[in-house]
């Protein structure tokens, strides 16, 4: 019963994200991150590796500095590789090390750029032969040409 209950919380705090990111979608930036720091306070440093990983992944598409996008998107690649962290986290691998990627390229760190497109590229062979994996894999492909690799 209280596994139950702990999943049911769970659940909830994912359903509680995204809506959040529906918003941001919607075009309310602003909102969304107030809304997603919130969350962030709730969860708390050592919340759930899940929640934390899922949070700071969104929240890093809400930041307008690059440097702050690139703390938010190293603490979810973080909460992703700790010990006991859900073994589906792996699974989000590929597209952490791409985001971190990205955020080298905008930092003009291309040598740490191509460290984490490696890392996105070698993970990627986990992904499925879906919408979601072609969309990485077409993503991984378009910074490697952007760098030149």
């Amino acid at each position: 019963m209280a596994e139950r209950q702990e999943q049911a919380a769970s659940d909830a705090v994912l359903t509680r994200i995204g809506q959040v990111v529906m918003l941001h979608h919607g075009g309310d930036r602003e909102e969304a991150r107030s809304r997603l720091l919130d969350l962030w306070a709730e969860v708390g440093e050592a919340g759930d590796a899940l929640h934390r990983c899922t949070l700071a992944h969104y929240l890093a598409d809400t930041q307008d500095d690059p440097q702050d996008e690139l703390a938010w998107d190293l603490r979810a690649l973080s909460a992703a590789e700790e010990r006991g962290a859900p073994l589906s986290l792996r699974g989000l691998f590929p597209s952490l090390h791409l985001n971190l990627a990205a955020d080298y390229v905008k930092l003009g760190r291309d040598e740490a750029a191509r460290s984490h497109l490696r890392r996105a590229r070698d993970a990627a062979g986990t992904l499925a032969d879906d919408g979601y994996g072609d969309g990485v894999w077409a993503a991984i492909g378009r910074l490697e040409m952007r760098l030149g690799d």
